[in-house]
């Protein structure tokens, strides 16, 4: 699974108007390229009809070559639609691939069964009864001992490494968030990876 994002870059309608008719064209190479093609996120234009941003998620074989093409500073040349008399015909926007967001827990976690350490009286380095629990994928690490029964210590912490993974995945997608706004004002108005002609936005 791959996200890509189309984006206007704060550009005016004629920007908005390169979107849509991109987003339209993905949509059809996707198609010939049996890649399945969703929009999960979309931001309307100025005028109706028109996409100011669109985050798709491509799934196939070819996904991601067909990112690939569209990742980047991309020029539509036409005269504006909205503005006769403009003496403006390039207009910029862009596309960036992002990583999908990573799950919030996957992968197998390894127990490791230990003698308690610490204070907690008669109890305490009688037995095995700490668990110590390792997600394998991530390297993350927890040891619990507040429980007599090693069965309860595991239970804890496998949920306590859930919590963890969780709250990892969370800021990841939080950090996520924020990358795909910053990328609104980053877009390079200029060296296009692909160039778009007239209103039939025929690749140059």
């Amino acid at each position: 699974m791959i996200l890509l994002q189309l984006s206007s870059a704060q550009g005016p309608a004629e920007c908005e108007l390169a979107v849509t008719r991109a987003l339209r064209l993905l949509e059809k190479e996707a198609e010939r390229e049996d890649v399945l093609l969703s929009v999960v996120e979309q931001a309307d234009g100025e005028h109706r009809g028109t996409v100011s941003s669109a985050l798709v998620v491509l799934e196939g074989e070819r996904s991601e070559s067909l990112a690939g093409r569209w990742n980047g500073s991309l020029l539509w040349i036409c005269q504006s639609p909205y503005r006769p008399q403009h003496g403006r015909k390039n207009w910029y926007f862009g596309a960036r691939v992002f990583a999908p967001p990573a799950p919030a827990s996957s992968g197998p976690i390894r127990f490791e069964y230990v003698r308690a350490s610490g204070p907690g009286g008669q109890h305490v380095n009688k037995t095995d009864s700490a668990v110590r629990a390792t997600h394998v994928q991530s390297g993350l690490s927890v040891k619990m001992q507040s429980e007599r029964s090693q069965h309860a210590n595991k239970r804890l912490a496998m949920e306590l490494i859930e919590q963890k993974l969780a709250q990892y995945a969370e800021d990841a997608q939080a950090a996520q968030r924020l990358d795909r706004r910053l990328f609104h004002h980053e877009i390079e108005r200029g060296n296009p990876v692909r160039t778009f002609r007239g209103m039939r936005f025929t690749e140059k």
